[in-house]
């Protein structure tokens, strides 16, 4: 059994099986380092801690001791321990001073160490150069006070007035709120490890109540990285978010390994994981189960695509489980700088509303272009909508007005947003119960290229499925059992696609320009 190894930390490191499965394996298998037994598991990819800094290391998979691998951990100048700040663990104390204390005292390529206990802490900031390591039994556990939180300038005038500078983010806007359980603003080579869990603590608080309502500040998110750089994260749990989870901002070269995010399923805006003008980030190995969209990619509103203009490009997710929540790998809504490359492979979409769902609006402007998004290899098992495309999208204070709404085809000008090609290969679909694909372009910028091969869509008996809105946007109807519903559309492609036990037997098509199937199949 071949595998790669991804990252190397100072005291872990994590492998991927180079195998077609998807999440992982039809059995189990043990993994080997120096020849002992280390774990035995079924999951793609593992991450392996206890392990000593500036150590070589043999690691193997399976009994096959010729696919053995060497690796050397990172260096590490120094292991602070929190307790010898005054960190108490007890979940009572306050242990933010002491945490804090240690970040700040660590040196280059130092190791701040929170051993068992729950340590009851405000925003902690982060730094570049250092490893946080949250040990297995160990949790960062949310103050529930919020005037106990910093709060974070959206955005502050320099001293020269020719620029800005920007620290906090609201909904895609540069708006004012409370720091982050765990914060790092421009900081490079830092890791945060260990089996250890992030817990936002929103549920004993008061975070998600009249959530959208803006109490001294916006609410924060659990990790919280601005304006990063190779920033890898592995095996945390990180949970009960006061609103999106895990939110790197303006930030590159980031490693997401092994993760469990979690928050409750009626939880407001819990966002997994929301990658916002963001370059080059692996997604793998992990888990995702929140309130809303499990992940959402995007890349602000309009005015920070024309102030602060970042496209989010080249994201890989594979390996993962998302379930629960509105969407398994959400782009948009707010995405006006652009999204372009996204992957996602080899991947479950367990129990979520929608699978792939790409929400834009008039308004997100011209440099709003959503292109190249690949999914393959993916597994749906009770996703009730799999394939949502939607330029109509109600948010924002104006979501309803006729402005984004009106269906009859408005000017294109600087604020129209495009959509380029969207492709789906290599996927199963079971348990569907609205429809397989909805798709709505704007008649004056229809979505590009909508290209479908190798899909095996199984619907709900009749008696089972509940007629829902696939797509957010107002005079739509509900659907259920419905197939492939697209309109404005420049090129619609279909390629062995099975649909079974749905309500219609054809595609329902209005203004498609140009459409090809091929070998579809409708089966009752």
């Amino acid at each position: 059994m071949d595998f790669r190894i991804v990252e190397v930390f100072n005291r872990s490191v994590t492998i991927e099986l180079l195998s077609d499965s998807i999440f992982r394996q039809d059995s189990e298998y043990s993994v080997y380092i120096n020849g002992e037994k280390r774990i035995s598991t079924d999951r793609n990819v593992v991450s392996l801690g206890g392990l000593l800094p500036d150590t070589t290391y043999r690691i193997a998979v399976g009994d096959d001791t010729g696919n053995e691998k060497e690796f050397t951990t990172g260096h590490e100048s120094v292991l602070l321990d929190v307790r010898a700040f005054g960190a108490k663990g007890d979940g009572a104390t306050s242990d933010t001073a002491a945490i804090q204390a240690a970040i700040c005292c660590c040196p280059k390529d130092g190791t701040v160490y929170l051993p068992k206990g729950d340590y009851l802490s405000t925003a902690l900031f982060l730094k570049s150069n250092m490893t946080l390591w949250i040990d297995e039994g160990a949790r960062i556990l949310g103050d529930t006070d919020r005037t106990h939180y910093p709060i974070l300038p959206g955005m502050t005038q320099t001293t020269d007035e020719k620029d800005e500078y920007n620290l906090a983010s609201w909904e895609g806007n540069p708006l004012t709120g409370f720091a982050s359980l765990v914060t790092a603003i421009d900081a490079e080579n830092l890791d945060i490890i260990g089996e250890g869990i992030i817990d936002g603590n929103a549920q004993n608080s008061d975070w998600w109540q009249d959530p959208k309502k803006k109490r001294i500040a916006w609410r924060p998110r659990t990790m919280y990285l601005v304006r990063c750089r190779n920033v890898r994260v592995q095996s945390v749990t990180v949970q009960n978010s006061p609103s999106w989870t895990v939110h790197p901002y303006y930030s590159d070269d980031l490693r997401f390994l092994n993760l469990y995010i979690k928050n409750p399923s009626n939880s407001p805006n819990t966002d997994g994981l929301d990658p916002e003008s963001c370059g080059n980030v692996l997604v793998l190995g992990t888990v995702i189960s929140v309130g809303d969209d499990c992940m959402a990619i995007k890349s602000g509103k309009y005015y920070m695509s024309m102030k602060h203009h970042k496209v989010t490009e080249n994201i890989t997710v594979r390996n993962c489980r998302l379930e629960r929540g509105h969407g398994s790998v959400t782009v948009g809504s707010e995405a006006a700088g652009g999204v372009k490359n996204v992957r996602v492979s080899q991947c479950i979409f367990d129990g979520t509303d929608r699978g792939l769902r790409i929400k834009t609006r008039r308004g997100r402007g011209e440099r709003s272009v959503l292109d190249d998004i690949l999914f393959e290899n993916i597994d749906m098992n009770g996703v009730h909508m799999p394939f949502t495309v939607n330029m109509f999208y109600f948010c924002d204070p104006d979501g309803h007005s006729d402005y984004v709404q009106n269906q009859a085809p408005a000017p294109v000008d600087e604020m129209t947003p495009v959509i380029g090609s969207i492709t789906g290969r290599n996927i199963k679909c079971e348990g569907v119960s609205a429809c397989m694909l909805c798709a709505v372009g704007l008649p004056e910028s229809p979505i590009g290229k909508l290209s479908f091969e190798d899909i095996n869509v199984t619907f709900l008996p009749e008696n089972e499925r509940e007629p829902e809105r696939p797509v957010m946007m107002d005079n739509f109807d509900e659907m259920s059992g419905r197939g492939i519903y697209a309109k404005n559309v420049r090129e619609l492609e279909l390629k062995n696609v099975r649909i079974s036990g749905s309500a219609d037997t054809a595609p329902e098509m209005d203004n498609v320009e140009k459409s090809t199937f091929d070998d579809v199949e409708y089966e009752a």
